[in-house]
């Protein structure tokens, strides 16, 4: 399979295809979500675009996110880690039975965590809300799947979460993961081979300049295949343009640490990308 990563710049988007690069005179992230097969569909598209080199690495600058109008969502409890620290959290509240039953379900958890004029991209600012004490970064890889429900690319997922505010109520949900620039993507979207299952992600936050926390997993600890996620999101939904969805964190900061505006988070996971952004 040839390998696509498309960056989505401020003025321009950029596609590299292996050591070739191209800048589209026009580029649609909905038409290649629409598509029923996307890499077929770059592939044909290549020769038509103008090459061009490139001796500034787009990771250096801000990017936007690689998408259009697709919906961003997210799966839940995927991981152990994760259910153990949703089950903490939430404890006092009650509610840390349901996420210990719906980590053993047949049904995943699945939210909605952003429209695309709540997320950002690689460099730009992800917020934490001022009515919470407690807020991580969530470090995801994060699928594009088209209007069928195919998978057919990957990127970089930052899901700001409010744990203070989903440890109250399980029914805060929504008010703890979606907000304005809660959700960040990138640095670019990745069309290729799916990454291996030792892949790992990494997480690092650091604070004037040095790093307070860092963490690691990987790819073969999430619990539920992609495939099964996927087909419980287009049950009985539709979407037109394709989507993205997040599918869970395996990495959680230790309960003392909450994110402080000016920190600064870097999520890698290897093949896909490096994704780094600022708290404001």
């Amino acid at each position: 399979m040839s390998a696509f990563r498309i960056y989505r710049a401020p003025d321009r988007v950029l596609v590299q295809q292996d050591d070739n690069w191209f800048q589209p005179d026009s580029f649609s992230f909905d038409a290649l979500f629409q598509a029923s097969d996307a890499e077929a569909l770059l592939v044909s598209s290549a020769g038509n675009w103008p090459r061009l080199s490139v001796d500034t690495i787009p990771e250096d600058g801000e990017l936007l996110p690689p998408l259009e109008t697709q919906e961003v969502w997210a799966a839940g409890v995927t991981y152990l880690r994760s259910r153990v620290a949703r089950m903490e959290e939430s404890e006092e509240a009650g509610g840390d039975r349901f996420y210990d039953m719906v980590y053993d379900a047949d049904r995943p958890e699945l939210f909605m965590k952003a429209t695309a004029s709540r997320a950002v991209g690689h460099r730009q600012a992800v917020s934490v809300r001022s009515d919470s004490t407690w807020d991580v970064a969530e470090p995801e890889l994060t699928l594009a799947i088209n209007r069928s429900g195919r998978i057919f690319g990957y990127t970089v997922g930052n899901d700001m979460s409010s744990r203070d505010i989903e440890g109250q109520n399980p029914l805060y949900l929504p008010q703890a993961k979606i907000y304005r620039n809660s959700c960040a993507l990138g640095p670019a979207l990745v069309i290729a081979d799916p990454p291996h299952r030792n892949t790992p992600i990494r997480l690092t936050l650091e604070r004037n300049g040095s790093v307070v926390f860092s963490g690691e997993s990987a790819l073969h600890q999430i619990k539920r295949p992609f495939e099964n996620l996927v087909h419980y999101l287009f049950l009985e939904n539709n979407f037109p343009v394709g989507c993205y969805l997040m599918t869970g964190t395996g990495i959680v900061p230790p309960s003392d640490l909450s994110l402080q505006s000016g920190d600064r988070i870097k999520i890698e996971i290897e093949t896909i990308g490096r994704l780094e952004n600022c708290v404001e």
